[in-house]
């Protein structure tokens, strides 16, 4: 298993982050955690719990990410479930909307009041990820 890969990575971009606004500068970080946060933020929290993207360990570094200072801009304006960002290429899984959030945008505490809005384009094709939109406002 590369769990303790992936944890070193993540630990990595978390200083790689602190480093960053030690600096006085802002962080918005866009990708594939390949980490579903919550059990909101996939189809079948309780059949995955011992799948990785949503092993605990994984998890409780998401969550000590977060209560580190860093936002995730699209639970700032979606609570609701039903939101993905991945599906799997088997069972029709797109179709009957059975997938997981593990794209995210994530912001430092400070530069959240710039984001205007965060959107999922689920009906984009082309990957069995689709893409994840942020707008935001940058002081002059």
């Amino acid at each position: 298993m590369r769990l303790p890969y992936k944890l070193a990575f993540c630990d990595s971009l978390f200083d790689t982050c602190q480093s960053l606004r030690a600096e006085g500068r802002n962080v918005l970080v866009c990708g594939d955690f390949n980490i579903a946060h919550k059990p909101i933020d996939l189809a079948n929290p309780k059949n995955n719990e011992k799948n990785p993207g949503y092993l605990p360990e994984e998890r409780d570094w998401m969550e000590r990410f977060v209560n580190a200072g860093y936002v995730d801009t699209f639970r700032m304006f979606t609570q609701d479930p039903g939101h993905y960002t991945w599906w799997s290429y088997r069972f029709n899984s797109r179709a009957n909307n059975v997938g997981w959030r593990i794209d995210y945008h994530v912001v430092d505490d400070a530069m959240s009041k710039n984001v205007k809005s965060v959107e999922i384009l689920g009906t984009v094709m082309g990957s069995d990820h689709c893409p994840v939109r942020i707008e935001l406002e940058i002081p002059s």
